[in-house]
């Protein structure tokens, strides 16, 4: 919810509305003026601050840091997390192109510990504990949670396994003390040319003495009573005890 910042004043003044995220264009004024109301527009009135704006093809714009913010304030607890590790995800491999964070965590983190009086910071300041560094996907974010919220071991993105001849793997979720990694496969898991990959990386994974688990769509979709009892089987075969 990048919110386009409005400083022209139209509409009936009232108090600050929001609507359901990602279906509407979110238009914000600064405290005093009027709340925006138009077909298709989840209005709202800010607190704007020095450094809270940007600009893009001469639209004004909140920051990144200050959007995330103020996205505490209309998304649930968990996809509130989910923005913040895409925000602050960033990583360097042995293959690809270094992944550049949009805002590092450090950076996220000195904003929101100053960001008293912005509707939204609470819930921010909770969240921003459990964001981590190196999430590819949303999917991978939720399965962290779930695995989290279940009181297993802390599984890290981004984790590398040194395979039997010590070059580097880089797996989706790692859990280093039971050497236990999991993968999400979205479709594109599906071609050819990524399967043959998949396959050596589960080899080299295998001979390294570690236990993958692979989740997809279906297992999230069953539920964390689902993906719980997969990754804690595989932990549990790898010396792990509740």
């Amino acid at each position: 919810m990048t919110s386009v910042v409005d400083p022209v004043p139209w509409g009936k003044k009232s108090g600050t509305h929001f609507r359901e995220p990602g279906r509407f264009l979110h238009l914000s004024r600064k405290n005093g003026g009027s709340l925006p109301r138009r077909r298709g527009i989840a209005g709202h009135l800010l607190k704007v601050r020095d450094g809270d704006l940007m600009e893009i093809d001469g639209l004004r714009l909140t920051s990144p840091l200050r959007t995330w913010v103020d996205l505490g304030s209309v998304l649930p607890m968990d996809d509130l997390i989910v923005a913040g590790d895409a925000i602050v995800s960033e990583h360097a491999r042995n293959l690809g192109e270094p992944k550049i964070a949009m805002v590092p965590l450090t950076e996220l983190r000195k904003f929101v510990e100053g960001a008293n009086g912005i509707h939204g910071v609470r819930k921010a300041r909770e969240a921003l504990e459990r964001l981590r560094v190196g999430v590819d996907s949303p999917p991978e974010t939720k399965l962290r949670l779930m695995l989290d919220d279940a009181g297993l071991p802390e599984f890290v993105p981004n984790c590398r396994v040194h395979d039997s001849v010590g070059k580097p793997v880089w797996t989706d979720l790692g859990c280093t003390r039971f050497r236990v990694c999991l993968e999400y496969e979205g479709l594109h898991h599906l071609q050819p040319e990524q399967q043959a990959l998949d396959s050596y990386r589960d080899q080299r994974v295998g001979e390294a003495g570690w236990r993958q688990v692979k989740i997809n769509r279906i297992d999230i979709e069953r539920g964390p009573e689902w993906v719980v009892a997969r990754v804690s089987q595989a932990l549990r075969k790898q010396g792990w005890r509740r």
